[in-house]
């Protein structure tokens, strides 16, 4: 089950919840395919101005931050390259979408793979 967790100011998150996650899970169908569809999560965490820092300050206008948790196999078929680069591709292009283009340059992805039997699911350990 694709996992994505979003960090972004919640200046520029607020009205934009929507519009991001319809647009979240395209990029991620766009991959997959339409299967995918209905077990993409997308998390959205607006971040209060001042609460996000770098460089041991707080951040005038950071980037949005996307942790995307995938199951680990994925990373071990003879396409990953291909299919990790249209993922950040397409997340990406999700929130410069929607966030403004300003924002593409700062833009991180990271893809965390998760190993077989180290999640669950209601309570139960996922294959």
């Amino acid at each position: 089950m694709p996992h994505l967790t979003v960090h972004v100011l919640e200046s520029e998150l607020a009205g934009r919840e929507t519009p991001l996650i319809e647009a979240l899970t395209e990029a991620v169908v766009a991959v997959y395919g339409e299967w995918a569809r209905d077990i993409v999560e997308v998390r959205l965490i607006g971040v209060p101005a001042g609460r996000w820092g770098i460089g041991g300050r707080p951040a005038a206008g950071p980037a949005p931050s996307v942790t995307f948790g995938i199951k680990e196999g994925a990373f071990h078929r003879p396409d990953t390259p291909e299919i990790v680069a249209r993922l950040i591709a397409g997340v990406t292009d999700a929130i410069a979408a929607v966030c403004g283009e300003r924002v593409r340059p700062g833009v991180s992805v990271e893809l965390v793979g998760a190993p077989d039997g180290r999640s669950g699911i209601g309570g139960v350990v996922a294959a």
